[in-house]
């Protein structure tokens, strides 16, 4: 009889070692979220589950899987001043690292999708974060007028101009329109550059994170007084693109 040797397949093994992970996600994320929102209800403010999401939510899943983050230039900004904080878009782990890395509060504008991710989307509402329909013109305004009173409340919100996640990791085009949440509230736009967030939770169909290295970049504020959306757009594009390709 001839002698079969059985080799695994490797890819299932990772798919396999992948489903763990996302179970460990899931878990972890639904805990520290409860623990949030309960104190939200307790203390009837935002800021306390939003630090909750920043100082122990986003670094475990972030050292997780063995991942190191590597924040710059933070101690150059001041915090006192809310901001339009935007950043280059690689991996659905960007929000974990700019949670992590931002010393401030920071509320972002999510796709309208997570309104139907368990636990996420409570977190995200009662935190007073902003969703925004792609498919749906009206939406727009609305995310943009909620997101400049946040700003002019005192408040940063974070935004990704290229409007979704680079598949091969190079930045696309800024789109204009989110930038007129600072020009209606007079806020700052801080620039941000991610580095190996893709590497680290690749946009693949399925879920495998890596023990792998991001850089985080914080650069100068830019002045929305006297520019346009328009300006913005492609002078932040310009300064994220420079954090980028610095060595």
């Amino acid at each position: 009889m001839q002698q079969v040797t059985y080799q695994p397949d490797k890819k299932q093994g990772w798919t396999l070692f992948g489903a763990l992970q996302f179970g460990f996600v899931m878990l972890w994320t639904s805990f520290w979220i409860t623990l949030a929102l309960l104190m939200r209800f307790l203390s009837g403010s935002a800021r306390i589950p939003l630090r909750m999401g920043a100082r122990l939510w986003a670094p475990g899943l972030i050292h997780a899987p063995g991942a190191k983050l590597v924040i710059e230039g933070a101690d150059q900004v001041d915090w006192s001043q809310p901001y339009l904080v935007v950043a280059n878009h690689q991996s659905m782990i960007d929000i974990c690292a700019l949670f992590r890395a931002t010393p401030v509060p920071l509320r972002f504008v999510l796709k309208k999708e997570m309104t139907r991710v368990p636990f996420v989307s409570t977190y995200a509402r009662a935190t007073e974060m902003l969703f925004i329909d792609r498919d749906n013109p009206r939406s727009a305004p609305l995310m943009l007028r909620g997101a400049a009173s946040l700003l002019r409340a005192g408040h940063s919100v974070c935004i990704f101009p290229e409007g979704t996640r680079s598949p091969d990791g190079r930045m696309d085009d800024f789109k204009a329109g989110p930038f007129q949440a600072a020009v209606m509230s007079g806020a700052m736009v801080l620039p941000v550059a991610l580095q190996g967030t893709g590497k680290v939770l690749p946009p693949t169909p399925w879920f495998r994170a890596y023990g792998e290295t991001i850089r985080l970049r914080f650069g100068q504020p830019i002045a929305s007084t006297g520019m346009d959306r328009q300006q913005l757009a492609e002078k932040a594009q310009q300064a994220v693109q420079a954090l980028l390709d610095r060595p």
